[in-house]
């Protein structure tokens, strides 16, 4: 990694500079670049949501159940996708913000090669290993087939998925966040749209909320992909650009896989809780599906000021600017702190008219097992806020693995301590929630003794 950013830093600056994050105001910039990144998050958190909503209300528990799931799994499955074009988005912003503009172009088509392939054999695999799955997430019998019904039309839209993230990260990482938000504002109206003309007016139940979903991702993932290659021809690779050396093949492939691998932990470890909580039973199924969904909604934007906080210290870290990095990384702090604050306690004092937004109110059960996991979770989002900013910046000055390490011990004591807890009578799962914040806890601990190490050992060299 060192000498890719040496290679880097070398080039002469020849790219156009119109979403330039090296210069400007840093709060403003940080502002104006993450504000539609957050839009655009939570509008691709209404794909589900409107499926949650809908099928929880017009077909029922079991539906709600299954859909929730099926969520859970779907999230593991496209982590692997969206890491991969995390990865790729920061070598761009890298090759960006040096203005190696033959470089981009090179990185642009190894990794278009590289996540598309990887995105083909995603799907067989999904398809292949569907039942298996099913079994040994532990999935109720009254919940399996429904279950089963929805993931087998949301495979089909893997592929759109790959299409949206790989857009979306090339965009972001020269400085437009505003593009991928117009899709996804777009494509939210229109799931919400279909849900409902596909279950209320169709009748076809939770296969209606499944295809409404994966239309919508077509929509955004081709549509985005097709006014990329029309309005931005400048960054595109031409002639034997399309053919990326293996050199540069491989220089995406080692930072992607670990920026892929830590996205993909994290949410396998996510995964392997889903199993216990399903082991519970319907109720806390239910319960577990609708307030990872508010949980999910309420730190979103913490997750992208993660991933735009990333992309800004990737620009300045390719251009040198380490005093505008260091100035940035203050702001970004205090800024993520007093927005999980805020949300941490909407949550908290607000978690029954919450739970209710999705849960028919004589589900007492449900209700109540969703305020348990929101008022838990609700006091600590400022844990995984700061998780999300340290992923985003050992990401950004290639240290990937160091991503990897913080995500391992995160989901590593979230799952050890689930299942050590959960079958202790009087705790239950109690114990799942509770372990979740620890996690955050420890790998937040670690990340900023490593971040003050590496400060110290900077001050050294340059004092040397």
């Amino acid at each position: 990694m060192a000498a890719a950013m040496e290679e880097i830093q070398d080039k002469t600056p020849n790219v156009l500079r119109a979403g330039d994050l090296t210069t400007g105001k840093i709060t403003g910039t940080l502002f104006r670049f993450t504000l539609p990144m957050i839009a655009g998050s939570l509008l691709q958190q209404c794909y589900n949501i409107a499926d949650t909503i809908i099928v929880g209300r017009a077909i029922g528990a079991e539906a709600l159940a299954a859909v929730g799931s099926s969520y859970t799994l779907m999230v593991f499955l496209t982590s692997i996708l969206t890491g991969l074009s995390m990865g790729s988005g920061t070598i761009f912003s890298l090759r960006y913000g040096a203005g190696d503009r033959t470089g981009l172009k090179e990185s642009i088509s190894a990794s278009f090669v590289l996540i598309g392939g990887i995105t083909i054999l995603l799907t067989l695999a999904a398809f292949a290993t569907l039942n298996p799955v099913l079994r040994w997430l532990q999935v109720p019998a009254d919940v399996r087939a429904p279950m089963r019904d929805y993931l087998w039309i949301i495979y089909w839209g893997i592929g759109f998925i790959f299409l949206y993230n790989y857009f979306a990260a090339l965009l972001r990482a020269i400085g437009d966040s505003v593009t991928p938000l117009i899709w996804l504002a777009g494509t939210a109206i229109l799931n919400i749209g279909l849900d409902l003309l596909f279950i209320l007016e169709f009748g076809w139940g939770i296969r209606g909320a499944a295809a409404a979903t994966v239309i919508s991702q077509g929509v955004s993932g081709i549509g985005l992909g097709i006014q990329t290659i029309m309005t931005r021809r400048e960054l595109l690779p031409s002639g034997n650009e399309y053919r990326p050396d293996r050199k540069t093949l491989k220089n995406i492939a080692a930072f992607s896989s670990l920026t892929c691998i830590q996205q993909s932990v994290m949410n396998l470890g996510i995964l392997a809780v889903q199993g216990l909580v399903n082991s519970f039973g319907t109720v806390v199924m239910a319960a577990f599906a609708a307030a990872v969904k508010i949980d999910s909604f309420a730190y979103m934007p913490v997750q992208e000021f993660g991933n735009a906080f990333s992309t800004f210290i990737a620009q300045n870290h390719g251009a040198g600017r380490q005093d505008r990095i260091r100035k940035g990384i203050t702001r970004a702090v205090l800024l993520m702190a007093l927005f999980s604050i805020t949300v941490s306690a909407t949550v908290f004092l607000c978690a029954g008219p919450l739970m209710r937004i999705f849960v028919d109110g004589n589900e007492t059960g449900i209700i109540d097992a969703g305020i348990g996991y929101l008022r838990i979770e609700g006091a600590c989002y400022i844990g995984i806020g700061l998780l999300f900013m340290l992923y985003g910046y050992y990401r950004a000055i290639c240290m990937p693995g160091m991503s990897v390490i913080l995500t391992v011990l995160s989901l590593g004591t979230r799952v050890a301590l689930s299942y050590m807890l959960a079958p202790v009578p009087g705790i239950g799962e109690t114990g799942i929630w509770w372990s979740i914040p620890i996690g955050w806890a420890l790998a937040d601990l670690v990340g900023v003794i490593r971040y003050f190490h590496l400060k110290c050992r900077q001050a050294a060299g340059s004092a040397a």
